[in-house]
Protein backbone atom coordinates (compact mmCIF):
# COMPACT_ATOMS: atom_id res chain seq x y z
CA UNK A 1 0.00 0.00 0.00
CA UNK A 2 1.76 3.52 -1.10
CA UNK A 3 1.94 5.82 0.86
CA UNK A 4 -0.74 9.52 0.82
CA UNK A 5 1.24 12.31 -0.98
CA UNK A 6 0.73 15.91 0.38
CA UNK A 7 -1.18 16.43 -2.97
CA UNK A 8 -3.28 13.22 -2.20
CA UNK A 9 -4.50 14.41 1.67
CA UNK A 10 -5.23 18.12 0.13
CA UNK A 11 -7.10 16.90 -2.84
CA UNK A 12 -9.24 14.28 -0.39
CA UNK A 13 -9.90 17.63 1.86
CA UNK A 14 -10.83 20.07 -1.58
CA UNK A 15 -12.90 16.98 -1.93
CA UNK A 16 -15.40 17.37 0.87
CA UNK A 17 -16.60 20.65 -0.46
CA UNK A 18 -19.20 19.72 -3.13
CA UNK A 19 -18.95 22.73 -5.10
CA UNK A 20 -15.25 21.96 -6.14
CA UNK A 21 -16.07 19.15 -5.86
CA UNK A 22 -18.49 19.48 -8.96
CA UNK A 23 -15.48 21.34 -10.85
CA UNK A 24 -13.47 18.62 -10.74
CA UNK A 25 -15.69 15.87 -12.08
CA UNK A 26 -16.15 18.59 -14.74
CA UNK A 27 -12.55 19.10 -15.11
CA UNK A 28 -12.43 15.62 -15.61
CA UNK A 29 -15.01 15.36 -18.18
CA UNK A 30 -13.66 18.09 -20.28
CA UNK A 31 -10.35 16.27 -20.11
CA UNK A 32 -11.40 13.05 -21.43
CA UNK A 33 -12.43 14.64 -24.01
CA UNK A 34 -10.20 16.34 -25.02
CA UNK A 35 -7.79 13.27 -24.76
CA UNK A 36 -10.02 11.58 -26.75
CA UNK A 37 -10.12 13.79 -29.90
CA UNK A 38 -6.58 14.21 -29.73
CA UNK A 39 -5.86 10.17 -29.71
CA UNK A 40 -8.56 10.10 -32.76
CA UNK A 41 -6.89 12.13 -34.58
CA UNK A 42 -3.36 11.11 -34.04
CA UNK A 43 -4.80 7.41 -34.69
CA UNK A 44 -5.95 9.08 -37.91
CA UNK A 45 -2.43 10.22 -38.53
CA UNK A 46 -3.98 13.79 -39.29
CA UNK A 47 -2.43 16.85 -37.69
CA UNK A 48 -5.00 19.48 -36.16
CA UNK A 49 -4.48 21.84 -39.21
CA UNK A 50 -5.73 18.94 -42.07
CA UNK A 51 -8.53 17.83 -39.82
CA UNK A 52 -9.57 21.52 -39.78
CA UNK A 53 -9.26 21.66 -43.22
CA UNK A 54 -11.51 18.58 -43.56
CA UNK A 55 -14.13 20.52 -41.21
CA UNK A 56 -13.55 23.35 -42.52
CA UNK A 57 -12.68 25.61 -39.75
CA UNK A 58 -9.19 26.77 -37.84
CA UNK A 59 -6.54 24.52 -36.48
CA UNK A 60 -6.83 27.09 -33.05
CA UNK A 61 -10.74 25.62 -32.78
CA UNK A 62 -9.29 21.99 -33.05
CA UNK A 63 -6.55 22.86 -30.67
CA UNK A 64 -9.57 24.54 -28.46
CA UNK A 65 -11.50 21.26 -29.00
CA UNK A 66 -8.56 19.56 -27.74
CA UNK A 67 -7.49 21.46 -24.76
CA UNK A 68 -8.35 20.01 -21.14
CA UNK A 69 -9.50 22.70 -19.67
CA UNK A 70 -11.82 23.99 -22.61
CA UNK A 71 -15.57 23.65 -22.16
CA UNK A 72 -17.45 25.53 -24.91
CA UNK A 73 -17.56 21.63 -26.65
CA UNK A 74 -21.12 21.71 -29.08
CA UNK A 75 -22.82 18.40 -29.76
CA UNK A 76 -23.24 19.12 -33.65
CA UNK A 77 -18.94 19.85 -33.49
CA UNK A 78 -18.18 16.87 -32.02
CA UNK A 79 -20.30 14.70 -34.09
CA UNK A 80 -18.38 16.80 -36.97
CA UNK A 81 -14.91 15.89 -35.68
CA UNK A 82 -16.38 12.26 -35.10
CA UNK A 83 -17.24 11.63 -38.53
CA UNK A 84 -14.18 12.83 -39.77
CA UNK A 85 -12.10 10.30 -37.72
CA UNK A 86 -14.80 7.55 -38.25
CA UNK A 87 -16.07 7.59 -34.87
CA UNK A 88 -19.49 8.50 -32.89
CA UNK A 89 -20.50 10.48 -29.93
CA UNK A 90 -22.14 9.21 -26.75
CA UNK A 91 -23.58 11.23 -24.00
CA UNK A 92 -24.74 10.03 -20.77
CA UNK A 93 -26.86 11.92 -18.78
CA UNK A 94 -27.55 10.18 -15.01
CA UNK A 95 -28.55 11.38 -11.98
CA UNK A 96 -26.50 12.68 -9.03
CA UNK A 97 -26.97 10.09 -6.79
CA UNK A 98 -26.14 7.26 -9.45
CA UNK A 99 -22.63 9.01 -10.12
CA UNK A 100 -21.81 8.73 -6.43
CA UNK A 101 -22.37 5.39 -6.39
CA UNK A 102 -20.44 4.44 -8.90
CA UNK A 103 -16.98 4.71 -9.10
CA UNK A 104 -14.72 5.41 -11.84
CA UNK A 105 -13.22 2.30 -11.84
CA UNK A 106 -16.55 0.93 -12.54
CA UNK A 107 -17.92 2.98 -14.93
CA UNK A 108 -14.72 2.76 -17.16
CA UNK A 109 -14.70 -1.29 -16.72
CA UNK A 110 -18.11 -0.92 -17.92
CA UNK A 111 -16.79 1.00 -20.62
CA UNK A 112 -13.79 -1.46 -21.79
CA UNK A 113 -11.43 0.85 -19.90
CA UNK A 114 -12.33 4.36 -21.63
CA UNK A 115 -14.32 7.18 -21.53
CA UNK A 116 -17.41 7.76 -23.95
CA UNK A 117 -16.49 11.85 -25.72
CA UNK A 118 -18.70 14.15 -23.97
CA UNK A 119 -19.46 11.30 -21.38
Amino acid sequence: MSKKTNFDVYLEEQLKDPAFAERFRQAGAAWDVALQLAALRKKAGLSQKELARQLQTTQQQISRLESPGYEGHSLSMLRRVARALDAEVSVRLQPVGARRRSTSKTSRAQHGGKRHVGG
